[in-house]
Protein backbone atom coordinates (compact mmCIF):
# COMPACT_ATOMS: atom_id res chain seq x y z
CA UNK A 1 0.00 0.00 0.00
CA UNK A 2 1.35 3.40 -1.02
CA UNK A 3 1.31 6.02 1.71
CA UNK A 4 0.68 9.62 0.68
CA UNK A 5 3.23 10.63 3.24
CA UNK A 6 5.81 8.35 1.60
CA UNK A 7 5.02 9.68 -1.88
CA UNK A 8 5.42 13.25 -0.70
CA UNK A 9 8.73 12.36 0.90
CA UNK A 10 9.91 10.74 -2.34
CA UNK A 11 8.91 13.89 -4.20
CA UNK A 12 10.99 16.02 -1.87
CA UNK A 13 8.01 17.90 -0.46
CA UNK A 14 8.67 19.71 2.77
CA UNK A 15 6.35 18.88 5.63
CA UNK A 16 5.49 22.35 6.80
CA UNK A 17 4.29 24.18 3.72
CA UNK A 18 1.73 26.77 4.74
CA UNK A 19 -1.01 27.78 2.36
CA UNK A 20 -4.19 29.81 2.52
CA UNK A 21 -7.03 29.09 0.10
CA UNK A 22 -10.01 31.37 0.55
CA UNK A 23 -10.51 31.39 4.31
CA UNK A 24 -8.79 28.09 5.00
CA UNK A 25 -5.26 27.93 6.36
CA UNK A 26 -3.45 24.65 6.57
CA UNK A 27 -0.12 22.84 6.65
CA UNK A 28 0.46 19.82 4.45
CA UNK A 29 0.61 16.80 6.75
CA UNK A 30 -0.98 18.59 9.69
CA UNK A 31 -2.33 16.45 12.53
CA UNK A 32 -5.54 17.77 14.09
CA UNK A 33 -5.38 14.73 16.35
CA UNK A 34 -2.74 12.04 16.99
CA UNK A 35 -4.40 9.53 14.66
CA UNK A 36 -4.94 11.78 11.63
CA UNK A 37 -2.81 13.47 9.00
CA UNK A 38 -4.30 15.86 6.47
CA UNK A 39 -3.12 16.64 2.95
CA UNK A 40 -4.60 18.94 0.32
CA UNK A 41 -4.70 18.40 -3.44
CA UNK A 42 -5.84 20.01 -6.66
CA UNK A 43 -6.99 18.40 -9.94
CA UNK A 44 -6.85 20.63 -13.01
CA UNK A 45 -9.02 20.53 -16.15
CA UNK A 46 -6.51 18.20 -17.81
CA UNK A 47 -6.93 15.64 -15.03
CA UNK A 48 -3.48 16.28 -13.54
CA UNK A 49 -3.08 15.86 -9.78
CA UNK A 50 -1.02 18.32 -7.75
CA UNK A 51 -0.41 19.25 -4.16
CA UNK A 52 -2.80 22.15 -3.72
CA UNK A 53 -0.08 24.52 -2.58
CA UNK A 54 2.32 23.78 -5.43
CA UNK A 55 3.40 27.14 -6.83
CA UNK A 56 3.90 25.75 -10.33
CA UNK A 57 1.19 23.47 -11.65
CA UNK A 58 2.25 21.87 -14.91
CA UNK A 59 3.20 18.47 -16.29
CA UNK A 60 6.59 18.48 -14.59
CA UNK A 61 5.09 19.01 -11.12
CA UNK A 62 2.04 16.73 -11.27
CA UNK A 63 1.95 13.21 -9.83
CA UNK A 64 2.70 10.59 -12.52
CA UNK A 65 3.36 7.27 -10.74
CA UNK A 66 0.51 5.05 -11.97
CA UNK A 67 0.18 2.80 -8.91
CA UNK A 68 -0.12 5.84 -6.70
CA UNK A 69 -2.66 7.46 -9.02
CA UNK A 70 -4.81 4.31 -9.04
CA UNK A 71 -4.55 4.12 -5.25
CA UNK A 72 -5.53 7.78 -4.89
CA UNK A 73 -8.29 8.06 -7.49
CA UNK A 74 -10.07 4.83 -6.58
CA UNK A 75 -10.66 6.26 -3.10
CA UNK A 76 -12.05 9.61 -4.17
CA UNK A 77 -15.58 10.36 -3.08
CA UNK A 78 -17.69 13.43 -2.43
CA UNK A 79 -16.88 15.20 0.82
CA UNK A 80 -20.57 15.83 1.46
CA UNK A 81 -20.95 17.89 4.61
CA UNK A 82 -17.51 16.81 5.79
CA UNK A 83 -14.57 18.79 7.11
CA UNK A 84 -13.41 21.55 4.71
CA UNK A 85 -16.25 20.61 2.32
CA UNK A 86 -16.79 24.20 1.14
CA UNK A 87 -13.18 24.55 -0.02
CA UNK A 88 -12.39 20.89 -0.77
CA UNK A 89 -15.58 19.13 -1.99
CA UNK A 90 -13.88 15.74 -2.50
CA UNK A 91 -11.81 13.47 -0.31
CA UNK A 92 -9.58 10.43 -0.86
CA UNK A 93 -9.25 8.74 2.55
CA UNK A 94 -6.37 6.37 3.23
CA UNK A 95 -6.41 5.03 6.76
CA UNK A 96 -5.18 7.78 9.05
CA UNK A 97 -4.45 10.04 6.08
CA UNK A 98 -7.25 12.31 4.92
CA UNK A 99 -6.60 13.74 1.47
CA UNK A 100 -8.82 16.71 0.67
CA UNK A 101 -9.33 17.67 -2.97
CA UNK A 102 -10.53 20.65 -4.91
CA UNK A 103 -10.62 20.74 -8.69
CA UNK A 104 -11.01 23.06 -11.62
CA UNK A 105 -14.22 21.28 -12.61
CA UNK A 106 -14.68 17.57 -11.86
CA UNK A 107 -12.30 15.18 -10.06
CA UNK A 108 -12.52 12.78 -13.00
CA UNK A 109 -11.15 13.95 -16.34
CA UNK A 110 -11.21 11.55 -19.25
CA UNK A 111 -7.89 11.93 -21.01
CA UNK A 112 -7.89 9.48 -23.92
CA UNK A 113 -9.47 6.49 -25.58
CA UNK A 114 -7.81 3.13 -25.18
CA UNK A 115 -8.00 -0.14 -27.07
CA UNK A 116 -10.19 -2.94 -25.80
CA UNK A 117 -8.85 -4.48 -22.60
CA UNK A 118 -10.13 -7.99 -23.30
CA UNK A 119 -10.38 -9.81 -26.67
CA UNK A 120 -14.18 -10.02 -26.37
CA UNK A 121 -14.52 -6.35 -25.40
CA UNK A 122 -15.72 -4.50 -28.49
CA UNK A 123 -16.63 -1.26 -26.76
CA UNK A 124 -14.55 1.90 -26.76
CA UNK A 125 -13.27 2.95 -23.36
CA UNK A 126 -12.23 6.25 -21.81
CA UNK A 127 -9.26 6.41 -19.45
CA UNK A 128 -9.01 8.70 -16.45
CA UNK A 129 -6.70 9.47 -13.54
CA UNK A 130 -3.50 9.25 -15.58
CA UNK A 131 -3.42 5.48 -15.09
CA UNK A 132 -3.91 4.16 -18.62
CA UNK A 133 -6.00 1.00 -18.81
CA UNK A 134 -6.03 0.62 -15.02
CA UNK A 135 -8.94 3.06 -14.68
CA UNK A 136 -11.52 3.23 -17.46
CA UNK A 137 -15.21 3.50 -18.20
CA UNK A 138 -17.15 2.31 -21.22
CA UNK A 139 -17.66 5.14 -23.70
CA UNK A 140 -21.35 6.00 -24.09
CA UNK A 141 -21.70 8.15 -27.24
CA UNK A 142 -25.38 8.87 -26.63
CA UNK A 143 -24.62 10.31 -23.19
CA UNK A 144 -21.90 12.83 -23.98
CA UNK A 145 -23.06 16.34 -23.16
CA UNK A 146 -21.62 19.62 -24.39
CA UNK A 147 -22.13 22.77 -22.34
CA UNK A 148 -22.52 25.48 -25.02
CA UNK A 149 -21.49 28.39 -22.79
CA UNK A 150 -18.03 26.89 -22.17
CA UNK A 151 -17.61 24.31 -24.93
CA UNK A 152 -16.73 21.72 -22.29
CA UNK A 153 -17.89 18.15 -22.87
CA UNK A 154 -18.95 15.79 -20.09
CA UNK A 155 -19.45 12.05 -19.90
CA UNK A 156 -20.96 9.80 -17.21
CA UNK A 157 -18.56 8.76 -14.45
CA UNK A 158 -18.95 6.36 -11.51
CA UNK A 159 -21.37 7.66 -8.88
CA UNK A 160 -18.68 7.82 -6.20
CA UNK A 161 -17.24 10.80 -8.13
CA UNK A 162 -20.59 12.53 -8.49
CA UNK A 163 -21.61 10.74 -11.69
CA UNK A 164 -19.95 13.25 -14.03
CA UNK A 165 -16.53 13.42 -15.66
CA UNK A 166 -15.00 16.13 -17.83
CA UNK A 167 -13.47 15.23 -21.19
CA UNK A 168 -9.96 16.63 -21.68
CA UNK A 169 -9.70 19.59 -24.03
CA UNK A 170 -7.51 17.75 -26.57
CA UNK A 171 -10.28 15.16 -26.97
CA UNK A 172 -12.91 17.89 -27.17
CA UNK A 173 -11.28 19.17 -30.35
CA UNK A 174 -11.58 15.69 -31.84
CA UNK A 175 -15.17 15.11 -30.71
CA UNK A 176 -16.71 18.55 -31.26
CA UNK A 177 -16.78 18.24 -35.03
CA UNK A 178 -19.20 15.31 -34.65
CA UNK A 179 -21.97 17.25 -32.89
CA UNK A 180 -25.16 18.49 -34.55
CA UNK A 181 -27.39 21.24 -33.23
CA UNK A 182 -31.11 20.91 -33.78
CA UNK A 183 -32.39 23.79 -35.94
CA UNK A 184 -28.89 25.24 -35.80
CA UNK A 185 -29.46 26.60 -32.28
CA UNK A 186 -25.99 26.55 -30.70
CA UNK A 187 -27.21 28.12 -27.45
CA UNK A 188 -28.67 24.75 -26.51
CA UNK A 189 -26.81 21.46 -26.08
CA UNK A 190 -26.23 19.49 -29.28
CA UNK A 191 -29.02 17.13 -30.26
CA UNK A 192 -27.01 14.47 -32.13
CA UNK A 193 -23.52 13.01 -32.12
CA UNK A 194 -21.86 10.82 -34.75
CA UNK A 195 -19.30 8.26 -33.59
CA UNK A 196 -17.57 5.82 -35.93
CA UNK A 197 -20.27 6.13 -38.55
CA UNK A 198 -23.23 5.80 -36.19
CA UNK A 199 -25.47 8.82 -35.53
CA UNK A 200 -26.74 8.95 -31.96
CA UNK A 201 -29.60 11.00 -30.53
CA UNK A 202 -28.16 12.57 -27.42
CA UNK A 203 -29.97 12.07 -24.13
CA UNK A 204 -28.36 15.17 -22.58
CA UNK A 205 -29.12 13.53 -19.25
CA UNK A 206 -26.15 15.32 -17.70
CA UNK A 207 -27.20 18.80 -18.78
CA UNK A 208 -29.13 19.74 -15.65
CA UNK A 209 -26.13 18.70 -13.57
CA UNK A 210 -23.57 20.73 -15.50
CA UNK A 211 -25.41 23.82 -16.78
CA UNK A 212 -24.60 25.91 -13.68
CA UNK A 213 -21.05 24.69 -13.16
CA UNK A 214 -18.39 27.17 -12.10
CA UNK A 215 -14.75 26.61 -12.87
CA UNK A 216 -11.96 27.45 -10.43
CA UNK A 217 -8.97 27.52 -12.77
Amino acid sequence: MLSLRKVMSMAGVKKHLRFSFRCLKYEQGQSPDPKTREYFYYIDHQGQLFLDDAKMKNFTSCFKEKDFLVFFFKRIKENSGGKYADEFPYISPCGREKNYIRCDDTPIVFTHFIDAIAPDDKQDRLSYGGAGDKMTVTFEPENVCMLPVSGRIYHPAPEQYGGIGLIKSSLVIELSRNFEFESGDETRPPSHFTWKGTRYTLTNALYDKVKHRQFEG
